[in-house]
């Protein structure tokens, strides 16, 4: 009997996905955590058989809380869910240990599919992310910029393509306003632009903003 631990900010949504398991997988308990905060203390008291972890999440950004699950249980499945489309944080999240990405708009069918199989120590690839996969790997040194960048530096450039200050990203993410202008800087050098207009620009040309 499996033991889950649910990680999503919205009540109804973590129901549904409580409710969908239940009914059609072996389940011994499902916790829930509406922040990433939550998920690591979770983790850190506690082994689950799979985590199913939305990237949207307050506390802490969804890949971070990967990340530390990673470290904390790195035999711990992650399954990790979102509205985006996968082909925009497949490959990230696949780098930091994931074992399956899923969107939310995909069939409770493939929900129960993608946690059996996680669960049961294998990976599940949509087909929009197994393209992600595919292009990361055949791009090798020629791969986009952005898959260059650190998470951290991911972070700080989706902040600041999405029209966010330096001063507003830094206590987004507790850090100094001195700390993500090195930030910024690094990554307009890495990507080779010249201000955050490009990057803008370039985030929604690479599909990594709606």
């Amino acid at each position: 009997m499996l033991k889950v631990l649910i990680v999503d900010d919205h009540p109804l949504i973590r129901k549904g996905l409580r409710q969908i398991l239940v009914e059609s997988v072996h389940i011994g308990s499902v916790q829930e955590a509406s922040d990433g905060f939550q998920a690591v203390e979770a983790v850190k008291a506690g082994r689950f058989d799979v985590v199913v972890l939305d990237i949207s999440i307050p506390g802490k950004d969804g890949m971070e809380v990967l990340r530390e699950i990673k470290e904390l249980a790195p035999d711990t499945p992650v399954l990790m869910l979102s509205i985006q489309p996968e082909e925009q944080y497949a490959l990230r999240a696949f780098r930091l240990g994931a074992s399956g990405c899923l969107n939310k708009s995909g069939a409770p069918d493939e929900l129960v599919e993608a946690i059996r199989a996680v669960a049961a120590g294998g990976t599940y690839v949509s087909a929009a992310a197994s393209g992600a996969l595919v292009t990361g790997i055949k791009s090798g040194d020629g791969r986009p910029p952005h898959l260059l960048l650190s998470e951290r530096e991911h972070q700080v450039m989706m902040m600041l393509a999405g029209g966010a200050t330096v001063g507003e990203a830094a206590s987004r993410l507790n850090l100094s306003v001195k700390t993500v202008s090195t930030y910024r800087a690094r990554i307009l050098e890495k990507m080779n632009l010249a201000n955050n207009a490009q990057l803008t620009q370039y985030a929604y040309r690479h599909r990594l903003m709606e």
